[in-house]
This record gives structure tokens, C-alpha cells and sequence, in this order.
């Protein structure tokens, strides 16, 4: 960084640094977020998964007449600048608002190259913490999105039905009105709910537990349904899971910055760490699959991962080399 600044103000002959970002541009408190992401991403991202450190953090900050583009390796030319943030250490391009600034998605929405498309905290309607600790659980997509044959594999779950916008994976019919399929969502997520609080010796017979649970309710399913089910669990469940893993590593090792400190709701990760543990169990307790539809899949998925992560170490290449089911990883372990 300091480098940088040196080459800007010796203006070195065929060189054309980008200029210094101006304080103005970005507020304070998203200055002070983004720095937050970007030093948990770096201290934490191999431990939390192998191989996740390297995937490039594009990220579109949205506010609302301005888009900021940050870390994207190939913007596209809409975007002016770059300018070079002294604080976040990285160049900074902007264009005039194209997306929602209530947005928090991630998706092909530059230059091709899956990124971030996110509201600021206050628009997202999320604490500091709790958007920070959600850019993580979204970086965690584009590690997922970057996977060998991604896209053809999800093409060859036959579940789009000629929706080649990827929506189908927001809005496929899954059956969340059926009574019977209601529940055994709900035993299987109370079955979850039992693992995860047994100790390490009775847990094998609650983990068969969770597997049966899991038959019950396929057998209100249809095998579309199924593998529709298995890949939400993959994708946004294992997803929601990083939030939990985030915070608890960050709670223990991560010193947050200063800026970030001072923001008015700033809160530990060690508190944050304790209310999702009890979110987590509060939504597998009150699991409403009519009410919540697919975010329903969220806890359940992440049970399932913090499961596998107290059970079986290697779980994380498997999941890698066999996408779009935990199921089978689960069983592995029985």
C-alpha cells in the first residue's frame, strides 16, 4: 500500500497508478465494513475451508445513486476509474445505480465473473456484524461457483425446466404447502436439532436418526423434488453454515479493526457466535417450511455441516468432488 503511494507521488515515467480514492466517496461505516470482510476473509478463509482463500472477493457495493466495484479481476468498462482506497488497500470503480440497494445475491453481474451484489448494513436491514459475517456466506457462493463443472452439473440436475436465467434455483415448485411434506421437514429438522446436542458417543444413533428422518420425507417427494432439496441443502445450507464458523474462529483468533470497533452497533463475534448458535436452534425447533419456503433449507443445511465438521474431518473434499448432496456425506459417517 505504501508502495503505492510512493509510485503516485514520484509519477514514475510509464507507469499510471490509480489515484487516491477520495474520503468522501465511500462512507466511513461501508469503509469500515469492507476492511472488516476483507481482513476476515484473509485470517480465516483456509482455516474455515481449504482451498476457499484464493477465490477472488468481487464485491458491487450498491448505495443508492452509486455502485462501487471492489476486488473484481475483470471490470468492465461501464465503471469508471480506478481509484485506489488507502484504507481498504485496493482500487475502487464506480458507475451510476443499476441494481437494488436492498440487494444481497450473488450472481454473474460483471464481466461475467460471479460477485457480490450487496446493499449497504443499514439498506440490507442487517447489523454491521451480521452483513460482514453475510459477505462471508456469500464469498462462500463464489468458492462454490468456481468449482470444475459447476454449471454444467447443475444444468444436469434437470430441475430448470428451460430457465436458463438461474432462477429456477430461487423458484423451482418445491411442494412447501404440502401437509405431509411440512411434517417431516419439521421431524427431520427436530432430528437435526437431537444430533446436534448429543455428546460425542450416543451421537452415531442420532445421526441414524437424521437419516431416517430424512428417507421420511422423500417419500412425500418426488425425485426432482428430492434432488432439489439435497442441492439446496449443499449450496445455501453448507452456505449458512460459514456465518456460524465465521464468527465462532473470529470470536477466539480475529482482532477487529478499529474503525470497525467504533461503528454505534458494533457487536463481538463472541456474542454474535452465541445468538446465531441460538437462532440456529430456535429455527430448527420452529422450522415453517410454508412460511419460510427455500430459507427453510438454510438451518437445515447448516445442521448438517456443523454435524459432518464434529464428526468426520475430510468431509470437505468429498463435498467438493460430489456436489449437490449431504445426504451421503452424512451417511459415510454412520
Amino acid at each position: 500500500m505504501k508502495f503505492g503511494a510512493i509510485l503516485i507521488v514520484l509519477g514514475l515515467a510509464g507507469l499510471a497508478p490509480a489515484r487516491l480514492l477520495p474520503q468522501s466517496l465511500l462512507s466511513p461505516a461501508d469503509r469500515a465494513r469492507l476492511a472488516e470482510a476483507n481482513s476476515l476473509v484473509a485470517s480465516l478463509a483456509e482455516q474455515i475451508w481449504p482451498g476457499w482463500q484464493g477465490t477472488p472477493f468481487a464485491l458491487l457495493l450498491v448505495t443508492d445513486s452509486i455502485e462501487y466495484l471492489l476486488g473484481h479481476p475483470r471490470p468492465t468498462s461501464e465503471f469508471s476509474g480506478p481509484l485506489f482506497d488507502s484504507i481498504l488497500g485496493m482500487d475502487v470503480r464506480s458507475r451510476p445505480r443499476v441494481f437494488a440497494p436492498t440487494l444481497l445475491a450473488t450472481f454473474p453481474a460483471v464481466g461475467g465473473v460471479p460477485t457480490i451484489v450487496v446493499g449497504a448494513a443499514e439498506r440490507t436491514g442487517k447489523s454491521s456484524t451480521d452483513w460482514v459475517l453475510t459477505l462471508l456466506h456469500e464469498h462462500f457462493h463464489q468458492w462454490q461457483y468456481s468449482l470444475p463443472d459447476y454449471y454444467r452439473r447443475t444444468e444436469e440436475l434437470d430441475l430448470a425446466a428451460g430457465d436458463s436465467s438461474g432462477m429456477w434455483m430461487l423458484n423451482y415448485p418445491f411442494p412447501y404447502d404440502s401437509g405431509p411434506v411440512q411434517a417431516a421437514a419439521r421431524d427431520l429438522a427436530r432430528a437435526l436439532a437431537q444430533a446436534l446436542d448429543t455428546g460425542p458417543r450416543p451421537r452415531r444413533p442420532a445421526i441414524r436418526a437424521v437419516i431416517r428422518a430424512r428417507a421420511a420425507l422423500a417419500e412425500h417427494l418426488t425425485a426432482a423434488e428430492t434432488r432439489y432439496l439435497e442441492f439446496q441443502l449443499w449450496q445455501e445450507g453448507v452456505a449458512r453454515s460459514i456465518e456460524y464458523r465465521a464468527a465462532e474462529l473470529a470470536a477466539r483468533s480475529h482482532r477487529p479493526g478499529g474503525a470497525y470497533k467504533r461503528l454505534r452497533d458494533y457487536t463481538s463475534y463472541a456474542d454474535v457466535s452465541r445468538q446465531k448458535r441460538l437462532a440456529l436452534r430456535r429455527e430448527l425447533e420452529q422450522l415453517d417450511l410454508e412460511k419460510n419456503r427455500r430459507i427453510s433449507f438454510y438451518p437445515l443445511g447448516a445442521a448438517y455441516a456443523l454435524l459432518l465438521d464434529s464428526t468426520q474431518p475430510g468431509w470437505k473434499q468429498t463435498y467438493e468432488s460430489t456436489p449437490f448432496v449431504m445426504t451421503p456425506l452424512l451417511k459415510a459417517g454412520e
